[in-house]
């Protein structure tokens, strides 16, 4: 996990360009979606922190739908000031965070996360968590904020906001470490699933065409060639590659190599399973041709990718059980 960077005032890149509408759509799929409902309903509720996934390119304030929601920063979207700098610290985020984790620091001081979910070499959304201070803030750091952003604070308004502020979750960065890399391994599941979305999502479904898919996923870690499939759907091969581009917008070449490298990806979460076992239980035939094609879907060479791929260690699920009791 990238150390804390604090947010520095500078030029933005669009982020509308990070994304495609088919990857708005997918996001919006997953979002409904009741493995990402569980799975934020158990992440919120065991570790006490917010979750949300969120497309590329959408202009909203950080966590913004979350039922734990930070209510010191709650307090502060609702002024315009610092609704501003935390819209730029969003924007931040996903500018930084397009390839890898990232982790800013606020102007408050608190840590925000984004966490890219990735299908093939596009950047589709983020899962993103935080709002949580790495070291325990002081009265003195509450003081010189507050004079900042809201010198004229008194009475009953100035002790809500120095309750919610001392009341702001303090984790360290071990036990946040650990956090994060729950959400690395969850990314990898939602690109996995988001591919199949990204390729459905353009079909025209005839029965065919839902049959041919079906058939590639079952049989996508054997030797697999276009007349195969084509014989199991009955059609022509040639009439088969017209239906199948039309629906998919990918050739039957372009979609069986997606749908290898996504298996890699998955099964590279093993740490005992080395690279080329799992090129090869995808079902790809040779290391040289696996290499290349995972490269050109991912941006990355398949050692790089493992080697960024977090590990769920003894010390990692020590420092999990850290933040559940703390």
């Amino acid at each position: 996990m990238a150390l804390p960077q604090p947010l520095v005032d500078g030029a933005i890149a669009n982020p509308a360009a990070l994304h495609s509408r088919a990857g708005s759509s997918v996001i919006a799929h997953l979002q409904q979606s009741k493995l990402f409902r569980d799975y934020q309903t158990a992440f919120e509720s065991s570790l006490g922190l917010p979750l949300v996934l969120r497309e590329a390119g959408s202009f909203r304030t950080p966590l913004q739908g979350s039922k734990l929601m930070n209510s010191f920063c709650a307090l502060l979207s609702q002024a315009n000031k610092t609704c501003a700098s935390c819209l730029q610290l969003q924007q931040r985020v996903e500018v930084l965070a397009t390839v890898e984790t990232k982790t800013l620091q606020c102007y408050a001081g608190l840590s925000e996360t984004g966490v890219p979910v990735r299908v093939g070499g596009n950047l589709i959304g983020y899962l993103q968590t935080g709002q949580i201070f790495l070291k325990a803030p002081t009265k003195k750091q509450f003081h010189t904020l507050k004079a900042a952003l809201q010198p004229e604070l008194t009475g009953p308004e100035l002790r809500r906001w120095k309750s919610a502020y001392f009341q702001t979750r303090v984790i360290t960065g071990k036990q946040y470490e650990a956090v994060i890399r729950l959400l690395e391994i969850f990314s990898i599941h939602l690109a996995s699933i988001s591919n199949q979305l990204l390729l459905t999502e353009n079909a025209a479904e005839s029965p065919a065409i839902t049959k041919a898919r079906s058939y590639i996923a079952a049989h996508q870690n054997q030797e697999l060639c276009l007349g195969n499939v084509a014989h199991a759907v009955h059609m022509s091969v040639f009439y088969f590659c017209k239906s199948f581009k039309h629906a998919t917008r990918l050739t039957f070449t372009e979609y069986l190599a997606r749908a290898r490298v996504e298996s890699v990806k998955l099964l590279l979460l093993n740490p005992h399973l080395r690279v080329s076992e799992a090129a090869y239980a995808a079902g790809f035939q040779s290391l040289s041709q696996f290499n290349r094609v995972f490269r050109r879907y991912t941006g990355e060479t398949p050692v790089s990718f493992r080697d960024r791929l977090p590990q769920l260690n003894s010390k990692t699920k020590q420092n999990l059980t850290a933040v559940r009791a703390a």
